[in-house]
């Protein structure tokens, strides 16, 4: 039950103690002045229940969990600071010889959070104070980029994770029925289920292995037949049942009656596929040479030159996720919290025709990054035809190509991800004739076709083609630069490269409670006069006379 409690003023003790101990300041003492309790117990009210035993006061919670991840701490240590710290008892209002609470406090709050989808309310209700005070404002520019995010999980072979999928249902089965288990389970599936399956317990050579695989898979086959064949419904119900059903669907099939491995091209794609039984949200990501299992977080961040750069927006994907799904849900969650900027900075990954259009038409944003080259043969040869050189005319539907010929028809089509787009062909007679053939088409019969999308990303991405080569352009975009020094501080200070926790939600709420934190951090470094960290340059580079 919630008692609604007012966030009151310090009490008069604390401060007095609080001041003599820091009398120069302290991060959480300016804070306190600055932003008061900035959480209030009306916030988090339809969480608690009407009824039942008085709950720990909610702004309070919520306010410590920023700092347990400001300092990166446990939820022990956090309750410990709680307890023994006095800027902590300063910025929580707490009388010296409060005993503060256990430590599974915190875990039940954040459960709450989440159970009430309420946890966005961590991060937005700190960024409309400081809305309210000034050091936040709508406009401006903007930056976004993204970075992997290690699950709380070992990393598991093929063979690993069919194997530790069976254990982990076995187990299970093991603890909610093990009368009807024990009835039937193999004795010799206790040697190779009792224990881990790990890469050094693996029979030695491609053969043996293979052999291996297709044993527990037999396995699996003869547990889920024994489920859903034989077994009460209620067991078809438990996760780990059907996360073994959807493990054997994609890496078995069967020929001729015998289970067989499937081979690597015939897996289903990444984000279909589950890596590990213990978190199956958890996917394979692949980003340039990196690779992980795991997930990925977008931090959008402030960025104007002579202003606090503040987190404005988290968004935790699952690892396979591209880059271009999070610019639309980006621009639509600032839109809702009024924060939309003027500029949007980001890389490659976040730009294409149809979204450059969408930002400036739907949420009149300027979206600022590279577009890929065009990587057609005919681009990359040295007087190769490519689309820059046949001119379009949109008002009569035709495109010219450079030697004079004009197009036949304007179909409209479809591009693989069902993207509106031309298809347009050229006549037989006039590619089979042409002198010039050998530049403009390898095919031998099939004449000169081009794809073309929309007038307007077209259109954009030409003049984002040119614009990117420009020096004036260059100058804009090296703010893009600065997300890199937040992603890092965001790993190397507040321990945001491993979630802590299984799970897409619960690891979306610890980004965001991060982002909380490297605000509150940033907020006190800027009113401390702390000027923005300033680009590395190498001695070796201080030495070339064009910098």
């Amino acid at each position: 039950m919630l008692q609604v409690q007012p966030t009151g003023s310090v009490p008069a003790e604390t401060a007095r103690i609080a001041h003599q101990v820091f009398p120069k300041g302290n991060r959480y003492l300016k804070l306190r002045d600055e932003l008061g309790s900035i959480y209030s117990d009306h916030d988090f009210a339809a969480l608690f229940p009407t009824h039942g035993q008085p709950a720990q006061c909610p702004w309070r919670l919520a306010l410590v969990s920023v700092m347990q991840f400001a300092e990166d701490l446990s939820d022990r240590q956090a309750a410990e600071a709680v307890r023994n710290r006095i800027d902590w008892k300063y910025a929580l209002g707490l009388e010296l010889t409060d005993p503060g609470f256990n430590f599974s406090v915190l875990s039940e709050f954040r459960t709450r959070l989440l159970t009430g989808n309420q946890e966005e309310q961590i991060l937005n209700i700190l960024l409309a104070r400081l809305q309210e005070r000034g050091w936040l404002k709508a406009g401006g520019k903007q930056r976004t980029d993204s970075t992997p995010i290690l699950a709380a999980i070992r990393n598991l072979n093929r063979l690993e994770s069919v194997g530790e999928t069976l254990r982990a249902t076995l187990n299970d089965l093991a603890t909610v029925a093990p009368n009807w288990l024990g009835e039937w389970v193999p004795s010799d599936w206790f040697d190779r289920y009792s224990h881990a399956i790990e890469e050094y317990r693996l029979p030695k050579g491609i053969p043996a292995r293979q052999a291996y695989a297709e044993t527990i898979g037999r396995d699996g086959m003869q547990l889920l037949s024994a489920i859903y064949d034989d077994g009460p419904d209620w067991l078809r119900q438990i996760p780990s049942v059907d996360i073994l059903r959807q493990t054997w669907v994609h890496q078995y099939f069967i020929d001729n009656g015998q289970i067989r491995l499937r081979s690597a091209k015939d897996l289903p794609p990444a984000g279909q596929r589950h890596d590990s039984p213990y978190d199956p949200q958890a996917s394979y990501g692949n980003k340039r040479s990196t690779t992980w299992t795991g997930y990925k977080v977008h931090l959008t961040e402030t960025c104007d030159e002579n202003s606090i750069h503040l987190i404005t927006h988290v968004e935790t994907t699952q690892a396979h996720i591209s880059d271009t799904d999070q610019t639309q849900p980006i621009h639509e969650a600032l839109a809702t919290k009024a924060l939309l900027p003027q500029e949007h900075v980001v890389d490659a990954g976040y730009v294409d025709g149809t979204l450059l259009v969408d930002s400036r038409e739907d949420f009149g944003i300027e979206l600022i990054g590279p577009v890929r080259p065009d990587v057609s043969w005919q681009a990359k040869a040295p007087n190769g035809y490519d689309l820059s050189q046949f001119q379009i005319d949109w008002e009569k539907q035709q495109i010219t190509c450079p030697e004079g010929k004009q197009s036949q028809g304007w179909p409209p089509s479809k591009d693989a991800w069902d993207n509106p787009t031309i298809r347009i062909k050229f006549s037989r007679t006039d590619c089979r004739l042409c002198p010039n053939r050998d530049l403009c088409t390898k095919s031998k019969a099939e004449p000169r076709s081009i794809t073309l999308r929309r007038q307007a990303e077209h259109e954009a991405i030409h003049a984002m083609r040119q614009a990117q080569l420009t020096e004036e352009w260059k100058s804009r975009y090296n703010v893009r630069a600065g997300i890199e020094g937040t992603l890092s501080q965001g790993i190397r200070v507040f321990g945001m490269r491993r979630t802590r926790y299984i799970g897409l939600a619960k690891t979306h709420l610890q980004h965001l409670l991060i982002a909380a934190a490297m605000n509150v951090v940033r907020l006190v470094n800027w009113l401390n006069g702390m000027p923005h960290a300033k680009t590395r340059t190498s001695r070796f580079a201080m030495l070339n006379p064009a910098t």
